[in-house]
């Protein structure tokens, strides 16, 4: 079947760029027009850059013309979270105090997609700061799933999933720092992994050190498993002002295509201590089959973590709330007032979280460490058995807007984070995966694949099995 350029992949694109089947031209116009229509209807975008895209169209036009090199993403339309800067285009991260502020310079993994012959179409809509495991903010409004716009696309890279599910794009990255990628994959139904800590660098500043509290980097999201692996081969790979960046190793492309003949999995959708809807339940168990199928071996388990769901979640919090808190000193650092004048102008859920949060003592803060340290050994623990751990991503399906969940399955639940089973690999950094299992009742559910450090790869390629056995790319809403 003869496809257009917004149904094809990003290494559709690219091949077809490079064949000469397609003008960079003609994809970034097909990909523009396709986000002008449609996207009001999910709020994926906060910002269109079409003259931008445009120019930068007609460079790769010039350079496949003129026979210079062409990179593996030449003339391939990517979106950027609006929590990252394109040079020259404006970064709101979501808040009325910097709805104007316009990029100096790019992120370093923009500029690595820039280098790679990424087209940049837009930036794609997050919470404020990213706060936040839904996407609202001041500056553009809620960003809804294609599958039902009147619920919620997840957090904090809701708009890039958005916009993926709704093929407005094939590639946009977006950043993890307790499901921001996973969770808008599951509730969109699109790929997305949080690679291991230091995969992708990070540049954080003022603070160089703030993305270890808890551990949170960038990590692509796509429609594929193939597109997904490809923009982490060109994002991948140490950076000398990141001092937690490691050195890339192998293409991240090779693992799509390996087998998992011989891969030991150990499947517990609840982790043994999370709420999960039966619904979900009933989705992860038939997909799990699928793995066996590719050769794996399967096993039932409950993971020792040493905690409660809830105890987990107090630790994460008291982290976050550190790091939440130097936010205040970074907005006084630029002439802001969080605690007076400009207090009114935060969202009142930022405000909550951050403004009249009580600051952890260091005694407190510890504690957290602690219990960080009986997840990350509960999880050691199991991969010395198992190559990998499957469990749900979200322990619900997309929910309506300004409805955050307060039960799962008759078990009361903090409503902002406790219905997630993502933030204990941010406590880690060991690398995970949100990969689309099915549907109950028509809205996505997505399957948490999660591996040992520095093993990526066996996510990639058990994710990519998955895909091979249960392909979902005709699922997306036409």
């Amino acid at each position: 079947m003869v496809t257009g350029p917004t149904d094809r992949t990003a290494a559709g694109l690219a091949r077809a760029i490079r064949d000469g089947e397609f003008s960079p031209t003609a994809v970034v116009d097909a990909v523009l027009e396709r986000i002008h229509e449609r996207n009001e209807r999910t709020n994926a975008f906060v910002t269109v850059t079409d003259d931008l895209a445009r120019e930068m169209a007609n460079e790769a036009e010039r350079a496949i013309d003129e026979g210079e090199p062409l990179g593996p993403l030449h003339g391939v339309p990517v979106a950027i979270k609006d929590l990252d800067d394109v040079e020259g285009v404006r970064t709101t991260s979501g808040s009325l105090l910097f709805e104007d502020r316009v990029a100096e310079s790019d992120s370093p993994f923009v500029a690595r997609l820039k280098e790679a012959g990424a087209i940049i179409v837009g930036k794609t809509n997050t919470p404020e700061f990213g706060l936040g495991v839904t996407t609202d903010n001041r500056v553009a409004g809620p960003t809804g799933t294609p599958f039902d716009p009147d619920r919620v696309s997840g957090g904090s890279s809701g708009g890039a999933g958005a916009a993926l599910a709704d093929r407005l794009v094939p590639l946009a990255p977006g950043s993890d720092a307790g499901g921001s990628v996973r969770i808008p994959a599951s509730f969109c139904g699109v790929y997305g992994l949080k690679p291991t800590q230091g995969v992708i660098p990070n540049v954080t500043r003022p603070n160089a050190f703030a993305s270890h509290t808890p551990f949170s980097t960038h990590g692509p999201l796509a429609r594929t498993v193939g597109d997904a692996a490809l923009s982490l081969d060109v994002m991948a790979g140490s950076h000398p002002r990141d001092p937690f960046s490691v050195p890339k190793g192998d293409e991240y492309r090779d693992a799509v295509d390996r087998p998992i003949d011989g891969m030991e999995i150990a499947f517990s959708p609840d982790m043994g201590v999370y709420p999960v809807d039966p619904a979900v339940r009933e989705v992860l168990e038939d997909a799990v089959s699928a793995f066996e199928r590719a050769g794996a071996t399967v096993d039932r388990v409950d993971p020792d973590l040493g905690h409660d769901n809830e105890a987990i979640l107090d630790a994460y919090y008291t982290m976050a709330t550190v790091r939440w808190g130097s936010l205040l000193e970074n907005l006084r650092a630029e002439g802001f007032d969080p605690l007076g004048e400009d207090r009114d102008r935060l969202r009142p859920y930022l405000v909550e979280l951050i403004v009249d949060a009580e600051e952890p003592t260091t005694r407190e803060y510890k504690r957290a460490d602690v219990v960080r340290t009986h997840v990350l050994d509960g999880l050691v623990d199991l991969f010395d058995e198992y190559d990998l751990l499957v469990t749900a991503t979200a322990g619900t399906t997309p929910f309506p807007h300004d409805e955050e969940p307060e039960e799962i399955d008759g078990v009361e639940i903090e409503p902002y984070r406790g219905w997630v089973l993502t933030q204990p690999f941010n406590l880690t950094g060991q690398p995970a995966a949100s990969v689309p299992a099915g549907f109950a009742d028509g809205l996505p559910v997505g399957m948490q694949i999660a591996g040992q450090r520095h093993d990526d790869d066996a996510v990639i390629a058990a994710s990519a099995a998955l895909e091979r056995q249960r392909p979902w790319h005709d699922a997306y809403p036409a």
